[in-house]
């Protein structure tokens, strides 16, 4: 599994391609370099970008968990794969994001990469600016959903 560390401000080239940091590029096993699925992330104005082997384990998960024969969990899986695409790095590290998913996010010439452990996030730039957290509010949650007793091992 990829692990992605870092956030990149990249250009969107008039054919809606958007070259690949060559940090990223390096941080994924050489076996999965060149293929990707991107889609709408389902909490932020953002897309979200797996490798191959990632996109597959998050499908494995929804697989375990959901019966396509289950009128509610249907609609969950209609709704996760809307507007997803399959991506593939072409020989300059581009790749062509559809136009309809930069729309999404309003993303027009200037956007950021941020990598979020085994994804990267795909923000406008504008909209990437507006995120931060207070640090005292961070903190608090960071103790919330981390903080835990001495004798209490985190998993």
């Amino acid at each position: 599994m990829a692990t992605f560390i870092g956030d990149y401000p990249c250009k969107v080239d008039v054919k809606g391609r958007i070259i690949l940091p060559m940090a990223f590029k390096k941080q994924m096993p050489s076996a999965a370099q060149d293929q990707f699925v991107v889609r709408k992330d389902i909490f932020e104005n953002c897309l979200v970008l797996y490798s191959s082997d990632d996109w597959n384990r998050q499908i494995e998960k929804i697989r375990k968990r959901l019966n396509p024969y289950n009128r509610e969990h249907n609609m969950f899986l209609r709704n996760f794969f809307k507007g997803t695409a399959e991506l593939t790095l072409d020989n300059n590290n581009r790749m062509l994001i559809p136009k309809r998913l930069l729309d999404l996010i309003s993303a027009e010439r200037d956007v950021v990469l941020a990598g979020q452990d085994g994804r990267i996030e795909i923000w406008s730039a504008s909209a990437y600016e507006k995120i931060e957290m207070p640090a005292e509010d961070f903190a608090n949650l960071a103790e919330k959903l981390m903080g835990g007793t001495i004798n209490e091992p985190l998993e």
